[in-house]
């Protein structure tokens, strides 16, 4: 059972965070906040510091500087299996387990955190019938018996079965082609606001970005350079801003308005 939010609202805090490798610095300064039913998208260039900040947020790395806090306290007095156990992760090529079922999958971290098992498959029902995949049709087969739009999916049903507050979310649907992620983008835009939970969301597609968020972080060169609602990302005169608004064309770039869920 999730806690009470802490009073304060948050999710997720990072406070100055920096991290360097070998005397090099990676991400300065960075600093954010996000609540439950807000999704921030960490939207850079390729090497911009977005899977970095992704991965300090639940110790897959140490920061060098800086703090971070979970629902409230300090990252660092959280166990650290506790701690990614309350944050649900979603990568670009999904991450499954090719020799378990999808049903195994999807169950992993509940069976982790001891559920009765009939709460298990009751759960394992409930997450497959939210991402649209049919349990009789989807839950014994091999991530190998799917599409690459079914098996992120998965990913994502498997994020989700422990109800974590949190979920993070790098790249997801880059690797598909341009029909399927487009449905999937909007599929997950509809189920994030269903969900209300706090997700933080990598990308570097500004319309994913625009359709997605309900704010955006702009990285640029390891530094976060602003926060923005979408239609004000749309018309900031930030020249890196500027560069992502003009990669769109003349679909959104010319109208200034963002795409939005249907």
């Amino acid at each position: 059972m999730n806690r009470a939010p802490h009073a304060d609202g948050l999710a997720v805090e990072l406070r100055n965070v920096g991290y360097s490798l070998e005397k090099r610095q990676i991400v300065s300064g960075v600093s954010f906040k996000v609540a439950p039913g807000e999704t921030l998208m960490l939207l850079g260039r390729s090497g911009a510091g977005k899977t970095t900040t992704l991965k300090l947020i639940n110790r897959l790395l140490e920061t060098s500087s800086g703090e971070i806090f979970i629902e409230g306290r300090p990252q660092l007095e959280w166990d650290p299996i506790r701690l990614r156990r309350r944050i649900g992760y979603v990568i670009q090529d999904v991450g499954l387990f090719p020799h378990w079922t999808v049903e195994q999958n999807v169950a992993m971290v509940p069976r982790l955190e001891s559920w009765p098992e009939s709460r298990v498959r009751q759960r394992v029902r409930e997450m497959l019938e939210l991402v649209g995949l049919e349990v009789a049709k989807f839950a014994a087969r091999k991530p190998s018996e799917l599409s690459g739009g079914q098996r992120q999916r998965v990913g994502v049903a498997r994020a989700l079965a422990a109800d974590p507050p949190i979920l993070l979310m790098d790249e997801p649907f880059g690797a598909l082609d341009p029909v399927t992620r487009a449905e999937l983008q909007r599929e997950f835009c509809e189920l994030a606001g269903r969900l209300a939970k706090a997700i933080i969301f990598v990308t570097h597609d500004l319309r994913e970005a625009l359709l997605i968020g309900t704010h955006i972080g702009l990285f640029a060169e390891g530094r976060l350079a602003g926060i923005y609602e979408p239609d004000e990302f749309l018309h900031s005169s930030d020249a890196e801003a500027r560069a992502f608004v003009d990669s769109l064309g003349t679909e959104h770039g010319r109208d200034r308005s963002s795409p939005k869920c249907d």
